[in-house]
């Protein structure tokens, strides 16, 4: 898959040229510990490899291509207080490259890798320390001139390349955020069987995360949200330190990250296991917009287009709940419906939740083919102060999946956890 991969970039790149990728720093959280650490989803998508102080060579020269690492040398002691480490001869066969050499050297070796190259494909700015030893490495070429050395003139940057590769999924990878998906809704099923009134966010969140460790998920692909009552009116709530009342609605945004590829769902339900009536009829009206979204993602299609079809569905549902007045079709011309819906449908997934791609525009007209990933979160948050039925106030709802683009329709990644009020209410009756 890898190989795959770079051959694909190589295709794409200039003769006499070098793309270089980075791996991700350590950050530290406090002191002398740090986060866990995270791959760089650049550095990863072409080497598959986890360890953090490296820089990936893909150089392609009078038609030969060549792939060269510099990794962390092998090193007993730091072994021992830290944890193992690939070093380069193992790194040479496990992930298929050309040359490894150890990055304590890169200062040493790395202008001898540029030197006669005419172009360097940089992602710039992302990581500025080895941006210092890129540069560095070049103007010590252009200093070699009467030792014969041949300084890189160009600098083009890689991602818009790359983002094109990522955007399209092979089967490979839709395997994989097939299984984050599956890993994801256990997550949520459990999230509501466990619910109970009188439970913290927090206590929820605890069981989601317990589910994605079992399986074998070993982080969340992005901050949990738990946010109960007028807290779901937040869209990127992650406190998750309130009591969930009797009567309340719970809003869960999560999604296990599985070797590397993210899953992402939100599901929206009763803490006591029982929609009311107006719960239900506003959760209705937002699960109706989702279903038809998803029902028009085809190749051709856009998300601007669905879209359009989840505001005439949502404006119109609450203009006959009375949270709205007006015509419908002047209501969604003035975009009055930002005050309850103020963020778009949805978002390429991948290897990050929000994954990278160009939508084209603003509007996300781009057409849909086979092979792209992206999530379906429509939603309607209703603040407690809001002018509307007092039923409503303080009520936050969102229903997203993954999905994926084939070549006649499209494939729901994270179907396993109910969605329909009656289904959700049995599940947490069971």
């Amino acid at each position: 898959m890898f190989l795959q991969r770079r051959q694909q970039l190589f295709t794409a790149m200039s003769d006499n040229s070098v793309a270089i990728f980075c791996a991700s720093e350590e950050q530290v959280r406090s002191r002398d510990t740090e986060f866990p650490f995270r791959q760089d989803s650049d550095f990863f998508y072409f080497c598959g490899f986890s360890e953090p102080k490296a820089l990936l060579l893909l150089i392609k020269k009078a038609g030969e291509t060549r792939s060269v690492l510099f990794n962390r040398s092998k090193d007993k002691l730091a072994e021992i207080w830290q944890g193992r480490r690939l070093g380069q001869t193992q790194a040479i066969d496990q992930l298929a490259l050309d040359k490894a050499l150890p990055i304590e050297e890169l200062n040493e070796h790395l202008h001898l890798e540029l030197e006669g190259l005419s172009k360097v494909y940089l992602a710039q700015g992302r990581y500025p320390a080895y941006d210092q030893h890129i540069f560095a490495a070049i103007e010590r070429l252009r200093n070699g001139l009467r030792s014969g050395w041949q300084a890189p003139t160009q600098l083009e940057d890689w991602r818009p390349l790359v983002d094109e590769m990522r955007l399209i999924k092979s089967a490979d990878e839709v395997a994989l955020m097939r299984k984050a998906g599956e890993i994801s809704a256990a997550g949520h099923c459990r999230a509501m069987r466990s619910a109970k009134v009188g439970m913290f966010e927090y206590q929820l969140e605890a069981e989601i995360h317990h589910e994605f460790l079992m399986a074998g998920a070993r982080a969340p692909a992005y901050g949990t949200i738990v946010g109960a009552g007028d807290n779901a009116c937040i869209l990127h709530y992650t406190e998750n330190q309130s009591v969930m009342q009797d009567g309340d609605l719970v809003l869960i945004d999560a999604g296990a990250e599985y070797q590397m590829y993210a899953g992402d769902i939100t599901r929206t339900f009763p803490v006591n296991g029982k929609f009311s009536p107006e719960q239900a009829k506003l959760y209705n009206v937002v699960l109706e917009a989702q279903i038809a979204a998803i029902d028009m993602l085809k190749p051709g299609a856009s998300i601007y287009d669905a879209n359009q079809r989840v505001l005439n569905i949502m404006v119109s549902g609450m203009v006959e709940l009375g949270i709205m007045q007006g015509d419908v079709a002047t209501l969604i011309e003035e975009e009055a419906y930002k005050e309850y819906y103020m963020h778009g449908l949805g978002h390429w997934i991948g290897l990050d939740v929000h994954d990278v791609g160009d939508y084209h525009d603003v509007k996300r007209t781009r057409p849909l083919v086979e092979g792209m990933a992206i999530t379906i979160e429509p939603g309607l948050y209703i603040p407690a102060d809001a002018d509307v039925p007092a039923a409503y106030q303080g009520v936050g709802i969102r229903i997203e999946d993954d999905v994926v683009i084939t070549a006649n329709g499209c494939e729901v990644l994270t179907a396993d956890v109910p969605k329909t009020v009656a289904d959700i209410e049995a599940l947490m009756a069971s």
